[in-house]
């Protein structure tokens, strides 16, 4: 495919959420779902990753990662090494390239994401579907969610061997409120009519916290992905609940029973530290124990765990109380994001509890190209 002149001045753009998971993560583990049906339920949240690409007058390629200020530049080939830096990226063009028949071309790829990586929010995913989305719009092509979907999941757990489960790419490409099945190959994504009146609510009442620390998710998950090998009686069992877990909240969010919500995000916090030993830190418990002594009744890790994004379930009014106490905190600087996605210390003095809490913004549409 040859580009001509005027299009090289053309910038191309797309915008992909986050998600958080609330409940049945782990189920969509192969080593789950090839003999189980996993079930997952999420959302997407007004949090994005941006990734735009530029044509330029030569055969070089350049990417670029904001976050983590690192650059490499390339002479084209669908073959860049993949073992080292930028791999995301680089993964990424190789599949395009080839799979599309791409011929020469140079352009410089920028992403910046609007939360740190490793924070349990699906960063790696989000940044893999928001580079399928410039290469579609460069080169037009005809995917759809699932397509777009499959192809994230193929760059990421097969080409690059990363491991995880196959909710954070899904969600992505598709945005909302989704209950999602994974049994073997096959992925059925549910999407759910949420009542604006409980979105609402759930807005008011989830707070989304950051804890200053992030980890690897494929490190994260690597035990449990062995014990799932070994058939773990532990593991397994906490899989199944998780499974329930998932369909339960469904259930409550379907029929607006959204304040039994904390008490099954805290049944499934406390099935999915049994998945793995670093799940949960000390840290992470302290911070817990402080939420629910303060009035939430339930929340969990994001993710894989270990770190990264915790989010609390706090009834009525009781998110004043949970951020002041978690304000009290000398572990870590908790760091909260606002809807303007940019992100702002918790002990900000310009800003008001009520605009500290008000971070969780749900239901962001899925991939966004500027075509």
């Amino acid at each position: 495919m040859k580009k001509t002149d005027t299009q090289m001045k053309k910038i191309y753009r797309s915008k992909v959420p986050f998600r958080i998971s609330l409940g049945g993560g782990g189920t969509d583990m192969p080593d789950y779902c090839k003999h189980q049906t996993g079930a997952v339920i999420n959302t997407t949240i007004r949090l994005f990753t941006h990734t735009s690409l530029q044509l330029r007058d030569d055969t070089k390629v350049t990417f670029k990662w904001i976050n983590k200020d690192e650059f490499e530049e390339h002479e084209f080939s669908d073959d860049l090494d993949c073992s080292y830096g930028l791999k995301l990226f680089k993964a990424t063009h190789n599949h395009i390239c080839k799979r599309f028949k791409i011929e020469s071309v140079g352009y410089d790829i920028v992403s910046n994401q609007d939360v740190p990586t490793g924070s349990g929010l699906g960063t790696s995913s989000t940044l893999i579907v928001s580079l399928i989305g410039v290469y579609m719009e460069l080169f037009n092509l005809p995917l759809g969610e699932y397509d777009v979907a499959e192809m994230a999941i193929q760059i990421e757990r097969v080409e690059l061997a990363e491991n995880g489960g196959k909710q954070d790419q899904y969600a992505a490409a598709f945005g909302g409120w989704n209950y999602m099945e994974f049994k073997g190959d096959d992925v059925i994504v549910n999407p759910l009519r949420i009542k604006d009146s409980i979105q609402d609510e759930l807005e008011n009442n989830i707070i989304l916290y950051f804890t200053n620390f992030t980890r690897n998710s494929s490190d994260v998950l690597t035990e449990q992905v062995q014990k799932m090998k070994d058939k773990n009686k532990t593991s397994v069992l906490s899989l199944h609940a998780l499974v329930e877990q998932a369909k339960m909240i469904k259930d409550c969010l379907i029929k607006g029973n959204i304040d039994d919500l904390g008490e099954i995000l805290d049944y499934g916090f406390q099935q999915k530290k049994m998945l793995a030993n670093g799940i949960s830190t000390k840290e992470i418990e302290i911070l817990y124990q402080t939420a629910l002594k303060a009035g939430a009744t339930g929340g969990k890790i994001s993710g894989a765990g270990g770190g990264g994004f915790m989010f609390f379930y706090c009834p009525n009014n009781t998110k004043y109380n949970v951020i002041k106490e978690l304000d009290k905190l000398k572990i870590t600087t908790l760091n909260i994001f606002s809807p303007t996605l940019e992100a702002l210390s918790v002990n900000d003095d310009k800003l008001s509890n009520n605009e500290k809490s008000s971070a969780l913004k749900l239901n962001s549409a899925g991939i966004w190209t500027s075509n």
